[in-house]
């Protein structure tokens, strides 16, 4: 290769590295990514979030996330409950109020319009399915018990509040082998069932339909909102939850 040559091979490469750049700062997408997290537009000055790599079902389960940390709050109230504490009712009727709205109406809702039909249609994993559906209806009624009772009036009759305990415990009891048997074997199992192009298509409909509810920044908007009511409830800081030597 002759010096000419050389210096013409590197000024090609420098171009193609400029315009690759280029294309990265104005986010063009690369085909078959799926959905990404963190790419919202910054104004001037601010440093955009990274851009994080998100599949349909790593989304269900950060959403399953937001669950684990509602019970969390569920069981806090319990034993104030139990033992008779102090304890605000918009605690919980907050906490109640986003299972209603995010994992009721929003993540069920993927899981039963998007996920199960095509479970039945390839005639795998059925009988868990039918019975995640049921569970999401039971769940719901208990929801629908939390929100009638958690409220001050509700606080002070003794029996309304031994009703409300058992809602809670019987909504803590099922969601937590439910969402782990969703997350070890319907989610693991999803992507063997799609093509590649549907299971990236989905990615970009959870995309939307979270935007539409919640907004540019939903998942970020709700776990604040969880973090609200774990520090309401004095169970935010994380290191309190580590046992003592």
């Amino acid at each position: 290769m002759t010096r000419s040559s050389d210096s013409h091979r590197r000024a090609f490469l420098g171009a193609v590295g400029r315009i690759s750049g280029s294309m990265m700062l104005l986010g063009w997408a690369i085909p078959g990514w799926s959905r990404t997290v963190g790419a919202s537009a910054k104004g001037v000055g601010q440093a955009a979030a990274p851009e994080v790599d998100v599949s349909p079902t790593e989304d269900l389960m950060r959403e399953h996330g937001v669950l684990k940390r509602l019970l969390l709050a569920y069981e806090e109230a319990i034993r104030r409950l139990d033992r008779q504490e102090d304890l605000a009712p918009d605690a919980v009727a907050d906490a109640a109020s986003l299972i209603r709205s995010f994992i009721e109406d929003y993540h069920e809702k993927l899981e039963e319009e998007f996920l199960f039909p095509r479970f039945r249609k390839a005639n795998r994993l059925v009988d868990l399915v039918e019975v995640l559906v049921m569970q999401h209806r039971a769940g719901r009624a208990l929801t629908e018990t939390t929100l009638h009772l958690a409220t001050p009036q509700a606080w002070k009759r003794e029996e309304d509040c031994r009703t409300l305990t058992h809602a809670l415990r019987a909504f803590i009891r099922m969601y937590s082998p439910h969402e782990a048997r969703e997350d070890t074997v319907l989610f693991p199992a999803f992507q063997t069932i799609v093509t590649p192009h549907e299971y990236d298509a989905l990615g970009e409909t959870f995309e939307q339909r979270e935007h539409q509810l919640f907004g540019q920044d939903g998942f970020e908007q709700i776990v604040d909102q969880v973090a609200a009511i774990e520090k309401r409830l004095g169970i935010y800081d994380l290191a309190q939850f580590t046992p003592r030597p």
